[in-house]
């Protein structure tokens, strides 16, 4: 399956809690902080779509989108 993932990084609070929940470990926090001083995640390779991470944000700053199944 196909996804494309947006954080937005400027809401972001540098939590974590995308980090641990994503099933094939492809969010890492960032080297970079935000404009508050927080580090926010970054995605990496390997994305399944399976929307954990924007289910547990308690800030909503991802949102997942994913392609559409042929018929």
């Amino acid at each position: 399956m196909r996804a494309a993932v947006r954080i937005d990084i400027e809401t972001c609070k540098g939590c974590g809690l995308c980090i641990p929940v994503c099933p094939p470990r492809v969010l890492e926090f960032s080297a970079e902080v935000n404009s508050k001083g927080y580090a926010y995640p970054v995605l990496q390779p390997g994305c399944t779509g399976c929307e954990l991470c924007a289910k547990v944000c308690p800030d909503f700053c991802i949102d997942v989108f994913r392609a559409r199944k042929a018929a």
